[in-house]
């Protein structure tokens, strides 16, 4: 331990909110206030004080704002979350000299002989030398203070020297709230006490804290039940889906499906030629999660979708499935993302005694997550702009499932919190 942390008195504890010991951020929406409580205390009965930092992450100057005692050595403060993204904050806290001498200040010139319930013959409180100590400390305030305010903390100190040696009978407090006030600016933080953690807040948009959701498959969109939906006939049915108060269209993978060990309807093993299969069972040889199912449409045609979708007041989210068709481009392109079996095939997702071959079973977070941050930037999803985070999500897991063209494993879906 450095021999200055050995002096520093304040200690700083229970720092509210923060997640998990500060290891997740904190959720806020924008425009939302942050109260901030701690434990804040010293040894003692010198007084202590302390202010709250806090900065978007993408800046490099702290704000600050004083704590505010509240009961038991409980602080608090708050501020305004006005920018989307990442936030910091932090407690800094010390020994208020100041604040402790003008307490004592007020005890002693309450005592003075001859004050209301005081004896004529009261023990002297020596006020002339308790004037000093705080003339020393208004000089050491104006060493650190700037342009008129030092120079008014001097006049001030020099003011309190005057009074001293005046040695009156009686002595009216001679602070005012402005000096006071003036002196808490310039605070002396040489031996002050930083909480360890710089604690993460992240700033969402409204509907991270609450949206309505309405989900389709585009495939089922169709007016004519023998024709497979295509985007086109989603944008159709906007007027309809805004009309109910949605204001986030949820859709399944819209990704080419892979033809191996397809299921067909009611989760049947066998499939027909013209079964569609599972939006679920990414890949085929067109493409896989950086592709779209062609009879959808293009990716023109779904720039259009989202465009509409803004323009009735909704947004667009996807759901991300981090899974394979045997069919998936991966599978070749990329064979070491994939767990082998002993006889050199791949691993599928299995429920002994049942063998659905329907998944195999990625062994790289890394490689995929890319992948999956490519396909984000290819859509337009909600949180689209520069300063929030996508709504596609991502979310990184120990070990990713990748399934087969039959597919019904579960996906992540990107439900705000």
């Amino acid at each position: 331990m450095k021999p200055i942390e050995g002096r520093k008195r304040v200690v700083i504890e229970e720092v509210n909110p923060q997640v998990d010991c500060g290891r997740y951020p904190t959720k806020r929406i924008l425009g939302d206030t942050v109260t901030v409580t701690a434990a804040v205390f010293g040894d003692g009965h010198d007084h202590v004080t302390g202010r709250l930092l806090y900065r978007p992450s993408s800046e490099k100057d702290w704000q600050s704002t004083p704590l505010s005692p509240l009961t038991n050595d409980l602080w608090s403060a708050s501020f305004i979350v006005d920018a989307l993204g990442d936030w910091l904050y932090t407690l800094e806290a010390w020994v208020d000299h100041f604040d402790t001498w003008s307490a004592d200040l007020e005890k002693r010139l309450a005592a003075q002989p001859g004050q209301p319930g005081m004896s004529p013959s009261a023990e002297s409180q020596d006020i002339p030398l308790a004037l000093r100590s705080g003339a020393l400390l208004l000089e050491q305030a104006a060493a650190r203070a700037n342009g008129p305010d030092s120079k008014r903390l001097a006049n001030e100190a020099a003011r309190l020297l005057k009074l001293a040696e005046a040695k009156s009978e009686t002595y009216d407090n001679p602070l005012t709230d402005e000096i006071v006030a003036l002196v808490a600016q310039y605070p002396d933080l040489t031996l002050a006490t930083r909480y360890p953690q710089d604690l993460h807040l992240w700033v969402d948009r409204e509907r991270a804290r609450y949206s309505t959701w309405y989900e389709l498959f585009p495939r089922s969109t169709s007016p004519d039940p023998a024709r497979h939906g295509t985007f086109a006939d989603v944008q159709a049915l906007l007027p309809t889906i805004a009309a109910m108060g949605f204001d986030v269209l949820y859709l399944p993978p819209i990704h080419p499906i892979g033809k191996a060990f397809r299921k067909g309807p009611n989760n049947n093993v066998t499939s027909m030629e013209n079964d569609p299969g599972s939006p679920w069972a990414i890949g085929a040889k067109e493409g896989g999660h950086k592709s779209i199912l062609a009879a959808l449409g293009t990716l023109r045609d779904f720039d259009a979708l989202v465009a509409a979708t803004r323009e009735h007041g909704m947004e667009m989210a996807l759901d991300i499935a981090f899974q394979c068709s045997p069919d998936h481009p991966w599978v070749a392109e990329h064979p070491d993302w994939f767990n082998s079996r002993p006889d050199g095939s791949i691993q599928y997702a299995e429920n002994p005694p049942k063998n659905t071959r329907t998944s195999t079973r990625s062994t790289s977070n890394r490689s995929i997550g890319a992948v999956c941050g490519r396909l984000c930037a290819m859509s337009s999803p909600i949180g689209s702009s520069a300063t929030s985070r996508s709504s596609v999500s991502t979310i990184p897991t120990r070990r990713h499932s990748l399934s087969g063209s039959g597919a019904s494993a579960k996906s992540i879906k990107n439900i705000p919190m």
